[in-house]
């Protein structure tokens, strides 16, 4: 059995940058893994903030994630040298994969209240395109939506 490439999405970001006992005890317990947590760039953008506190903090926790196609992000393998390493992070988002993005927002059953959110279907993707996948969230509720939209993506959602 192949293990499950982990993506994080904000709400992980979020619990760590806050130092959340669980997303800290899974973060130390994913740097065993051969393929490293992925981070994909727009969740990087949604929780960076340029002050000092949490740009020393992000540093601690993007030494041990990828954020794939970012220049100067580490290789998603360990013990690689590339992306290489890894044929799904090597690819870029295309256009099918924004569209398919739109897509799930419109078509996704979200919880009542919830404003569609294209990041979390761009982590969802991702997630599918790494499969078998398990995505850290402080919201199950949303990447379940989204998830289902998806025909025979093999992803676990974890919340945190």
């Amino acid at each position: 059995m192949r293990a499950r490439t982990v993506v994080y999405d904000s709400g992980m970001i979020i619990a760590l940058l806050h130092g959340k006992p669980v997303a800290l005890v899974l973060h130390h317990a994913l740097r065993a893994a051969a393929h490293r947590p992925i981070i994909i760039g727009p969740v990087l953008a949604q929780c960076w903030r340029p002050d000092p506190q949490t740009v020393h903090s992000f540093s601690q926790y993007l030494k041990d994630c990828t954020v794939p196609q970012a220049s100067g992000s580490v290789p998603p393998v360990r013990g690689s040298a590339s992306t290489v390493g890894c044929v799904a992070c090597a690819r870029t988002f295309t256009l099918d994969s924004y569209q398919r993005a739109g897509a799930m927002l419109g078509k996704a059953a979200r919880p009542a209240k919830k404003r569609p959110d294209a990041v979390d279907a761009l982590v969802v993707i991702t997630a599918a395109l790494h499969g078998p996948a398990q995505i850290l969230t402080s919201d199950p509720d949303d990447m379940v939506a989204y998830t289902r939209t998806l025909d025979h993506a093999d992803i676990t959602i974890a919340k945190i």
